[in-house]
């Protein structure tokens, strides 16, 4: 049987500061853009930097695939989440959660572009000829991976029922593999991997969408305000391209590589509008009863 020494125990300071650093201790989530291991580089420099401005310490947290980032966030599982319009908008509807701030682009403004690619020895030229082509989405919860090419479909004249064949591939980059691998015809994705790939020579972009609000920090409701507020200073405070530039890993990747702006409610209404169109989200969810 084993001995246990009764002097072998943590003192009165160490148990009250192991209790505060897990009061202080805050999970943030993320939408997969990449792979799980290009996301975790690149987040887990950037959540020291949030400890070291805020003095509160951070987590990353992997939403598993039976779940989603807004549903993560909206039930406390995590308390900070990365993420773009269209999980905001869901987490905002259902769980009152709040945009913090937007992340700004290498041209210094805070919105981006969906676009179309295929595979350069395509048929297909333009967003005309998608009809009748198999069409690759990222996650269905991406904005720029799915809302926002529905939107371009949309705008076009096209269905989901004109498409030979459509799929959700969970990923960005693996909606791109997916064409370059010759599975699919076309993928809808977000711009800045696209334009990598094209000067690549893997893919070919035949179409861009117009710009809407970036991906940005959301915050869930339960988080205490001071947090809230020290949280969102030390993101506005944040120089990927500067001072905080050194420990940064592939930050010019992300889609925030200058940094973030404050979010305001109205930089989401042309959004909110087309997922409730496009049927991403209801235009007012039943209250759970207390």
């Amino acid at each position: 049987m084993q001995q246990v020494d009764s002097s072998d125990r943590l003192s009165d300071q160490e148990l009250f500061q192991k209790k505060q650093q897990h009061q202080n201790t805050y999970y943030f989530g993320f939408d997969l853009r990449a792979s799980p291991q290009e996301d975790a580089a690149q987040y887990l420099p950037f959540l020291t930097y949030l400890e070291e401005a805020t003095g509160y310490h951070f987590k990353l947290h992997f939403t598993p695939k039976n779940s989603s980032v807004a549903d993560e966030l909206g039930q406390n599982v995590t308390q900070f989440s990365a993420m773009g319009a269209t999980s905001f908008l869901y987490a905002q509807s259902r769980y009152d959660a709040k945009s913090l701030v937007r992340g700004i682009n290498h041209q210094g403004k805070a919105e981006y572009q969906s676009v179309f690619v295929i595979r350069p020895n395509s048929s297909i030229r333009k967003i005309k000829d998608i009809p009748g082509s198999k069409l690759a989405f990222g996650s269905r919860d991406s904005t720029q991976g799915h809302l926002i090419p529905r939107i371009m479909l949309k705008e076009n004249g096209i269905s989901l029922n004109n498409l030979k064949k459509y799929s959700y591939t969970g990923s960005h980059q693996n909606c791109a593999e997916a064409v370059v691998s010759g599975h699919f015809n076309v993928c809808g994705m977000q711009d800045q991997l696209a334009k990598k790939l094209e000067f690549q020579g893997l893919l070919k972009i035949i179409h861009r969408s117009r710009f809407y609000p970036s991906s940005g920090i959301v915050a869930n409701k339960s988080v205490p305000a001071e947090v809230v507020a020290r949280v969102k200073q030390a993101l506005l405070d944040f120089d990927p391209q500067g001072k905080h530039s050194q420990n940064m890993y592939h930050w010019d990747a992300t889609e925030m590589p200058r940094g973030f702006v404050v979010a305001k409610e109205d930089d989401y209404i042309e959004l909110r509008q087309w997922s409730i169109q496009l049927g991403f989200l209801q235009e007012s969810y039943p209250q759970e009863e207390l």
